[in-house]
C-alpha cells in the first residue's frame, strides 16, 4: 500500500489531488492500493457528488470564510474543520468482495480497526442495511452500513466513487465538532446521541498521533 504524506490543503486542492490520483491509478492500471489522510484550510463544505445545494447559504459562508466545493464520492454534506479526512483508490477486483459495494466498504474499512486499537480504542462497522433520515442534510447524521462507529455512534462516515474498474473511498474522522455552528449551516437539528467524535472518546488523542500510526504501513 502506498501512503501519501499527511498535508493541508484548500477544498479544491484536495479534491484536484485525489481526482488526479484516481487518474493516474486508471491510466497506470495500477495495482498498489493507494491511501491518503489530509486536512483542509480554509474551513470547507463538501458536498456529496450527486446532493442538492439548495440548502447552503454561501453569504454565510463567505461571512465565516467557509469554502464550498463538490466531492467526486456521493452521500451527503461534511464540514471539514476539526477532522481528519482520507482517501483511499484500489482497484475493483483486488478486493475479495470489490464487485458488492457495502462489502467492499466493510473491507476497505479495515484499515482502521487495528490502527485504532493501537490507541485503545475499540471501533465496529455498522450493521445497519439501509439509508435511515435521507432527508437530512449532514452526513454524520445519516446511518449507513459503511460507517464506523464508536459504542454505536456514528465517529466514521464514508462514501465512493468507481470509475473504469476502480474504487475511491473517501471518509472523514471526525476529531472535534460545533454543534450551533453546524446547525446553522445545514439548517437542520444535530443530533448528539448518534454521533461522536474523538475529543468525546480521548480528548489526548491528536490528529497527528493517529496521521503517524501509518508511517511505516
Amino acid at each position: 500500500m502506498k501512503v501519501i504524506p499527511f498535508e493541508v490543503n484548500s477544498g479544491i486542492e484536495n479534491m484536484q489531488i485525489d481526482r488526479s490520483l484516481l487518474e493516474t491509478a486508471i491510466r497506470r492500471q495500477q495495482r498498489e492500493h493507494v491511501f491518503r489522510l489530509y486536512g483542509w484550510s480554509p474551513r470547507c463544505v463538501s458536498l456529496g457528488r450527486n446532493q442538492k445545494a439548495d440548502f447552503v447559504d454561501l453569504a454565510f459562508l463567505k461571512q465565516h470564510k467557509i469554502d464550498l466545493v463538490k466531492r467526486l464520492t456521493g452521500g451527503r454534506a461534511l464540514m471539514h474543520d476539526k477532522e481528519l479526512t482520507y482517501c483511499y483508490i484500489c482497484p475493483i477486483d483486488s478486493l475479495k468482495n470489490g464487485d458488492s459495494i457495502m462489502a467492499s466498504y466493510r473491507e476497505i474499512l479495515q484499515i482502521f480497526i487495528e490502527p485504532f486499537k493501537m490507541l485503545g480504542i475499540d471501533l465496529e462497522i455498522s450493521d445497519e442495511k439501509k439509508y435511515s433520515n435521507m432527508d437530512i442534510n449532514y452526513c454524520m447524521q445519516i446511518s449507513t452500513s459503511a460507517d464506523i462507529c464508536y459504542k454505536g455512534k456514528k465517529l466514521i462516515g464514508s462514501a465512493q466513487y468507481r470509475k473504469e474498474g476502480y474504487i475511491l473511498q473517501h471518509g472523514s474522522i471526525l476529531f472535534d465538532y460545533n454543534k450551533a455552528l453546524l446547525e446553522k449551516i445545514f439548517k437542520e437539528p444535530i443530533n448528539t446521541d448518534v454521533i461522536t467524535c474523538m475529543k468525546e472518546i480521548n480528548p489526548d488523542i491528536s490528529i497527528f498521533d493517529l496521521i503517524h500510526i501509518w508511517d511505516n504501513k
